[in-house]
């Protein structure tokens, strides 16, 4: 483990693409799929993986 508590909190948040991607999806699709706004959902997704695993 490395003793930089920035390296620490990265990996200790680091989600799998694969939880962020069935997520982001279904919250485009929940929207009507609106075109362009796949990377935002993708980003708003990865961030909201992010708190609930460091609440958690």
């Amino acid at each position: 483990m490395s003793s930089d508590p920035f390296i620490a909190c990265a990996a200790e948040t680091r989600i799998p693409h694969d939880a962020i991607r069935d997520r982001a999806y279904d919250l485009w699709d929940r929207h009507h799929r609106p075109d362009g706004y796949e990377l935002k959902f993708w980003f708003m997704v990865e961030r909201e993986l992010k708190a609930e695993r460091r609440a958690a």
